[in-house]
């Protein structure tokens, strides 16, 4: 979990410390920082949620981490609440603290990521919220992300 945690906060200041933008792909947007080494592809959750939230499906080459799935909820959620990621018709169970909430292991992250790569919609459900996203433009997103931290 303390893997979860470092790559959470780090993710959260993500979008403000940004040095290169790789592409913006319908809701989704992807970008590329040199210092650590990271690239990640990022959307914001439709409508007018409590408070901000994103997803995001990051790259870590140095740390060894491909494609893990972060969301920040609109909410923060109780010491073990249970929080559902649907993703098109698929289910995926969450680990969650706080405002922060994650694939619960790197085979979970590839499942969640195929499954955006071949839905319309996701949500994301805790005690009280609904986080809501579109997935046009996910997979190229997804993708200039990867292909981000390939060029070495």
């Amino acid at each position: 979990m303390t893997r979860f945690v470092a790559l959470a906060l780090l993710a959260l200041a993500a979008p403000l410390a940004a040095r290169e933008s790789l592409g913006v792909y319908d809701s989704w947007a992807a970008f590329k920082d040199a210092a650590p080494l990271r690239c990640y592809a990022i959307a914001k959750a439709q409508g007018t949620p409590a408070a901000p939230a994103y997803a995001t499906v990051s790259h870590w080459p140095d740390k060894g981490v491909r494609g893990t799935v972060h969301l920040v909820l609109s909410r923060e959620v109780p010491a073990k609440a249970a929080v559902r990621l649907t993703v098109g018709d698929k289910r995926f169970d969450l680990v969650a603290k706080g405002r922060n909430a994650w694939g619960a292991d790197t085979r979970a992250d590839a499942a969640i990521v195929a499954a955006m790569r071949s839905a319309a919609r996701m949500s994301v459900s805790g005690p009280g919220f609904t986080d809501r996203y579109t997935l046009a433009g996910a997979a190229t997103a997804i993708d200039a992300a990867t292909v981000g931290c390939a060029k070495r």
